[in-house]
């Protein structure tokens, strides 16, 4: 079982909180649940409604659609993000490839906690609008467009 001081050590390396300040990762490390995941087991499934973000500690993660797979996560990554903020069906099934270790932030308790802590939300949405930001630009580089 991790401490909350070996969660924050966690969440400082996890791209998404990235912005997030120490002290306020205190918070999220509270609310962050450890889940195990034998092989073979779905953390989600394709078209269930999000409702949490899981960030891999240690074990691989397939995210597929069927038997199309769109990416292996792996220790320190992010999978379900956008579940935090929405509550529309996952676009993926996210299975375990061998035993895998999470951190689990349910979408109620993240809200709880944002309502207390604004920065968090700020610094989470920073994060994103950077990530979207980047894929815009990428995209449009692509697509032979110049840069707005």
């Amino acid at each position: 079982m991790y401490t909350t001081i070996e969660k924050v050590i966690f969440l400082q390396d996890i791209d998404v909180f990235s912005e997030v300040r120490t002290d306020d990762l205190v918070h999220l490390a509270a609310i962050a649940e450890e889940v195990r995941f034998d092989p073979g087991n779905h953390l989600y499934k394709i078209h269930e409604t999000g409702d949490a973000l899981f960030l891999i500690i240690d074990g691989n993660v397939r995210l597929h659609r069927d038997s199309q797979e769109i990416a292996v996560m792996g220790p320190h990554e992010a999978i379900g993000t956008w579940a935090l903020f929405d509550n529309k069906p996952r676009v993926a099934t996210a299975t375990a490839i061998d035993e895998t270790l999470a951190l689990c932030i349910n979408r109620e308790d993240f809200y709880e906690l944002l309502s207390d802590h604004v920065r968090i939300a700020e610094a989470v949405l920073k994060n994103l609008a950077s990530r979207l930001r980047t894929v815009v630009d990428r995209v449009s580089a692509k697509m032979g467009k110049p840069e707005q």
